[in-house]
This record gives C-alpha cells, sequence and structure tokens, in this order.
C-alpha cells in the first residue's frame, strides 16, 4: 500500500512532498491526497469544490491546526451551507445556468469525464475523471464562469471566486459512491429541497442526469447511479 500524502495550503507554490508524475499540484489549495491506488482507472478520479469571493472569511478557515483535510472539507462545506451573509451569485438562474454549462463544455473538450455534480448558492462541487491536471480544469472554469458571470451581473473586473479551492483525489469504489450521494444530497443537507433529485442545478436532477455519464469506477453507469439514487432515498 504506497503511503499517503496530503497536505492543506491557501496560497504559494506547492508543497514538493504532495507532487505526482501525473499530474502536477494544485497551487492555492484547501487540501490534497496523494492519487488513488489501481483499484481505480490510470487516471484518477477527482473531486473538486470551489466557491465565491467573499464568502468564506479567511480569518474563519481553516480551523485548527489538528483538523485533517477531510475535516477541514467537511468544515468548510457546511459553514457555506450555513452562511446567511456573503455572495450567493450562484442562486440565480442564469449564473448557475452558466457553471452547468460550462461543466458540461469541459466534457464536450475532453477536458474530462463529469459524474456527480452540485451547483450550490455561493460554491460548487464536481466530480470527475480528468484528462487534464485539476489546476488547468479548474483555472478554465474558473476564468470562462467568471468573465460570464460578471457581464450578466454588470460588474465586470470585480473578483467573482475565491482564489482557493479543494481537492482531493479519489481513492476507491466505495469513496466514490460516497462522495457522489455527498455531493448529491448537498442541497438536501443543506435543507433547500426534501430530495436530492428535485434541486435543479445538480447532477441528481433529471435535465443534467441524462447529459452527465458517470466515470468508470470498477462498476457499470447503471449499478454506480442505482447505488447512490439508493443513498438518496435512505
Amino acid at each position: 500500500m504506497p503511503r499517503r500524502q496530503s497536505c492543506r495550503r491557501l496560497a504559494g507554490p506547492p508543497h514538493k512532498s504532495c507532487r505526482d508524475s501525473r499530474y502536477p499540484p494544485t497551487t492555492h489549495q484547501y487540501g490534497f491526497n496523494s492519487p488513488p491506488s489501481s483499484h481505480l482507472p490510470a487516471r484518477p478520479l477527482a473531486v473538486l469544490t470551489w466557491h465565491l469571493h467573499g464568502s468564506l472569511p479567511r480569518d474563519r478557515y481553516p480551523p485548527p491546526h489538528h483538523a485533517s483535510p477531510g475535516q477541514a472539507f467537511v468544515w468548510m462545506d457546511r459553514y457555506l451551507d450555513r452562511a446567511e451573509c456573503g455572495p450567493r451569485f450562484l442562486q440565480q438562474e442564469g449564473i448557475a445556468t452558466l457553471v452547468a454549462d460550462s461543466l458540461l463544455l469541459g466534457v464536450e473538450l475532453g477536458h474530462y469525464q463529469l459524474g456527480a455534480f452540485a451547483i450550490m448558492a455561493n460554491h460548487v462541487h464536481a466530480l470527475l475523471l480528468p484528462s487534464l491536471p485539476p489546476s488547468r480544469i479548474l483555472k478554465s472554469l474558473k476564468g470562462f464562469t467568471a468573465h460570464e458571470a460578471n457581464r450578466l451581473l454588470g460588474r465586470t473586473g470585480e473578483p467573482f471566486w475565491q482564489r482557493e479551492s479543494y481537492d482531493h483525489w479519489v481513492r476507491d469504489r466505495q469513496e466514490w459512491l460516497r462522495i457522489a450521494a455527498y455531493i448529491e444530497n448537498n442541497p438536501v443537507k443543506a435543507g433547500v429541497v426534501s430530495r436530492a433529485d428535485e434541486y435543479r442545478w445538480s447532477s441528481a436532477c433529471e435535465t443534467w442526469r441524462v447529459r452527465v455519464v458517470p466515470p468508470s469506477a470498477g462498476m457499470s453507469a447503471g449499478v454506480a447511479r442505482t447505488s447512490t439514487c439508493s443513498t438518496n432515498s435512505g
């Protein structure tokens, strides 16, 4: 079993201990784990999370240094879900549609295969099988959507996304299923809807589900989707 490496950073150059020969580590990230083992395809699956500029005050994150990257992520996600102030541009239909369409455009361009995703009021989760380094994927997604969203909002030149982001390599089939269910249930846990498929801006919604092909994780897409739905209904 390869030794697991992880680090948590806010800015600056990537830590050498987190370097992988296939993908350079993402800079300005909250968490990073080494690529998964041979249980998954040669190109490892990854979960990415990014959020609006100003939605997570720097003096509130990261939590105490004893927290693991996973615990830090849960803290961050709960804070964003419960935030009563700060920007919430992603709850606007035009902006949410822009982000969803951009995620699907990345699939058409061959940048990744897209699995579960959720566009919340102030942050985005995406589970994918990348063909490019996650840092390049995030730079492309955030750069294009920031420019277009600011144009729609009439705030050209203003920062839209927070510079920092979170990524995590998915290590096995069980973790893939758990993360997919977590992402699609995020709107339910946040109290926005009572059932995952009622939320318009996630892969649980039929509008987007028919356009998403979950990446292979040692099982058929049908088995993956059935397993996720079973978790959702529980």
